[in-house]
């Protein structure tokens, strides 16, 4: 094996994926040329992009490489998800130190592809380069299966706001990680890599969701940007959201209200969504608030006080 990442080569990281892993359905050609070829069976494709930096993102001494892959790719594959498509492949730009331990690189490979397998899409091609520190930019690409795609511009005064997925976890961990110690480990490999509800967002597609997307900002952030792009209120029921039992341990000992991170925590993916009133929705969507007339984002009818998530220029 070679020693270091420069000696994989131009290419090496993405041939790592592609060339012990077959490509998944929609990839009508893979690496080796200047650019991959893709179907687009309705005609559109849903893309999207995101950036994890060491150091800003994720940190050696707390991840494995492979639990960054893994994350990199559910970062961008559940923003898919909540455009109500399905996930097809994804590109992947690696900047790194040129001494970067190549088993390092290729433990990060295989991350990118496991996620990519829950949802059947395939790592279709990237770029290395030299650089001081670990980056990472991913690409994703989506079919929306003959679907509108579900904008942030839908929600209407009337609607139920609900949830699938996990909030304050990934926050929870971080928490932990902060002061040194590494357990609660659920929470703990929560901060490292997210589950995500994947199949959630074609189905709150076919359900009428009139608004959606992930939560990685925080629950108040991304509310925020849903009641900002539908001119509406959005009023967070505290009351509904989950607070689980690692959660409360930690918060009293740290000192902290777990509600807090629930609230504002980033990092978890769990997928935001608005329907009509009466739409029945299966258990593991939890109703979690209303939109009503105004503006802005509300907790049990009161402006919140602090941070509503992070926002990455402040």
């Amino acid at each position: 094996m070679p020693d270091s990442v420069a000696d994989l080569g131009e290419f090496g990281l993405i041939d790592a994926v592609t060339s012990r892993y077959p490509q998944g359905a929609g990839v009508v050609l893979g690496p080796g040329d200047d650019a991959a070829v893709i179907t687009a069976p309705d005609g559109r494709m849903v893309v999207t992009t995101d950036m994890l930096v060491e150091g800003r993102h994720f940190r050696r001494d707390w991840s494995r490489a492979y639990d960054v892959g893994r994350k990199a790719a559910a970062q961008n594959l559940s923003d898919i998800a909540a455009m109500g498509a399905r996930p097809t492949a994804i590109t992947v730009g690696l900047a790194a130190p040129k001494d970067l331990d190549s088993a390092w690189a290729l433990e990060l490979a295989d991350g990118l592809r496991d996620e990519c397998e829950l949802v059947g899409a395939s790592v279709i091609g990237g770029d290395t380069v030299s650089a001081d520190a670990v980056v990472l930019a991913v690409s994703a690409f989506g079919d929306l299966e003959g679907r509108e795609p579900v904008r942030r511009t839908g929600a209407r005064p009337g609607d139920m706001l609900a949830v699938c997925g996990r909030l304050g976890w990934a926050e929870a961990g971080l928490q932990v990680l902060s002061r040194g110690f590494t357990s609660p480990r659920v929470l703990v490999e929560a901060h490292r890599r997210p589950e995500i509800p994947y199949g959630a967002g074609p189905e709150a597609a076919a359900l009428g969701a009139t608004a959606m997307c992930d939560v990685s900002d925080g629950l108040l952030a991304d509310a925020g940007h849903i009641a900002e792009s539908s001119n509406v209120r959005i009023d967070v029921t505290s009351a509904a959201l989950e607070i689980t039992a690692p959660m409360r341990e930690v918060g009293a000992a740290l000192g902290a209200d777990p509600l807090r991170w629930v609230l504002t925590g980033g990092d978890d993916n769990a997928l935001l969504a608005t329907f009509r009133p009466g739409v029945e929705l299966p258990d593991h969507w939890r109703v979690i608030g209303s939109v009503t007339e105004g503006a802005g984002v509300e907790v049990d009818g009161e402006s919140y006080e602090g941070t509503a998530g992070h926002a990455h220029f402040a």
